[in-house]
């Protein structure tokens, strides 16, 4: 058993009879009356994310987890399969079971977090940033770089990125997973 004092982002716990994972929380001291921790928890096995409050000092049932890194092999349209590193087992997940499925290229090393006590895996967690190929934009026009404008683009893995006017196809951008957002071109 855990309190609301070793609350941090990634932590995994037992609420409401389902296995949650905090992706986000805060500690509040209000002037008045006693402080409490506003967390905000994602599902491992639906994906559903949902607000709640903890007092506290409130005990918490965490879940205890392995971390292990993967490698992205290939997606089958129904599984995503991944290769354990280390011992080279294979193992294969539903789409939902991924934050951001549509920024991972074949090859990709994530890391897995695994329940020790079924080995069933919890999360993906990516890195926190990929390097992708533009693979079609409309053409940008020389001068349009001071501006925040953005357009649409397609990267090789058929995401779909806001970038700036000035990025062509065939430039390699960084994105930041969490956001799915362009965050810098990439000069080779």
């Amino acid at each position: 058993m855990a309190s609301t004092s070793d609350i941090r982002n990634g932590l995994c716990i037992r609420y409401n009879h389902d296995i949650y994972k905090i992706i986000e929380f805060l500690h509040v001291k209000p002037g008045k009356g006693p402080a409490f921790v506003r967390t905000k928890l994602k599902s491992v096995t639906t994906g559903k994310v949902l607000d709640n409050t903890f007092s506290a000092g409130h005990k918490i049932d965490d879940v205890r987890v392995e971390t292990h890194k993967f490698q992205y092999l290939y997606n089958d349209g129904e599984f995503y399969h991944f290769m354990n590193e280390a011992d080279y087992t294979q193992i294969r997940l539903l789409e939902s079971a991924l934050d951001r499925p549509d920024l991972m290229k074949e090859g990709e090393v994530v890391t897995i977090q695994i329940n020790s006590e079924d080995n069933m895996p919890l999360s993906v967690d990516m890195p926190a940033t990929v390097i992708l190929e533009v693979t079609a934009t409309e053409p940008g026009v020389k001068g349009n770089t001071a501006t925040n404008a953005t357009k649409p683009a397609t990267v090789e893995t058929g995401a779909s990125v806001n970038v700036p006017l000035f990025i062509n196809e065939g430039d390699k951008i960084k994105i930041e997973t969490d956001k799915g957002t362009y965050k810098e071109r990439i000069k080779e």
